[in-house]
């Protein structure tokens, strides 16, 4: 399967460093203006080698920089995981604090799945169970529930039927950088989690030897040979519900 535990943003290097000092009135009668603590503010550019060089008194034009992104990273934590109109059906649940996260639900459908040769299963269409996903900026979570309706707090968890998938329901998507920017929509944030999920290659088990009843190799051999639904009786109950994933 394809490798995702890169985090959504680009590598940053260290360029400025601000060190700031302050002095606090200390007599007893003095006024309350008085007590408001002096501010000293010394830059520091940052050399090529990480160190700081370049000590100077705080500029305006730093001060009007930095003001300008203080006020745009405000206006990201604003937009993080906003939908765009009325909230989509399929969410269960949304954390928009810094590096917050989603729950949502996918119906049982029909998806392309890739496979890789040593598993032996051709890749291409295949019918799933109803998935619940929980995902933030870094890591994707997924596990399968049993029927068509929208899940509840009380709704049991199975494990995903699939390969690449830890026993804790989280997804080993190795090494692909993620390239989604903070200020995404809530509709494109769970469509591209979705797309990279279904868009890897499955390639080996890591929750023990099955993560079906029956053998999950020869299941899904024989499912892409078939086109029949997923059979439900093939899930493995976990000992959580969709309420503790809440959160």
């Amino acid at each position: 399967m394809k490798n995702i535990t890169q985090q959504f943003n680009n590598h940053l290097s260290p360029v400025k460093a601000l060190l700031i000092y302050q002095q606090q009135g200390t007599g007893e009668t003095a006024s309350q203006d008085d007590l408001q603590p002096e501010i000293y503010v010394e830059s520091y550019d940052i050399g090529k080698h990480g160190q700081p060089i370049n000590a100077h008194p705080l500029s305006v034009r730093e001060m009007q920089a930095l003001a300008k992104i203080l006020q745009s990273a405000q206006e990201i934590r604003g937009s993080y995981l906003k939908s765009r109109g009325l909230l989509p059906s399929k969410v269960l649940y949304i954390n928009q604090q810094a590096n917050g996260s989603a729950v949502w639900h996918t119906p049982p459908q029909e998806v392309t799945l890739f496979f890789t040769e040593t598993l032996g299963i051709p890749s291409g269409k295949a019918k799933i169970p109803a998935l619940v996903w929980k995902a933030d900026s870094e890591k994707l979570t997924v596990y399968a529930i049993k029927g068509k309706a929208k899940p509840h707090e009380n709704t049991p968890l199975y494990h995903a039927p699939f390969f690449n998938v830890y026993a804790n329901g989280g997804v080993c998507m190795g090494t692909v950088t993620i390239k989604t920017e903070q200020l995404t929509s809530l509709e494109e944030f769970m469509t591209k989690w979705e797309s990279y999920f279904f868009g890897s290659y499955f390639s080996h088990s890591i929750n023990g030897n099955s993560s079906t009843k029956s053998d999950t190799r020869a299941l899904w051999r024989a499912l892409r040979k078939t086109g029949e639904d997923f059979p439900q009786q093939e899930l493995i109950k976990t000992r959580f519900t969709l309420n503790q994933l809440l959160g």
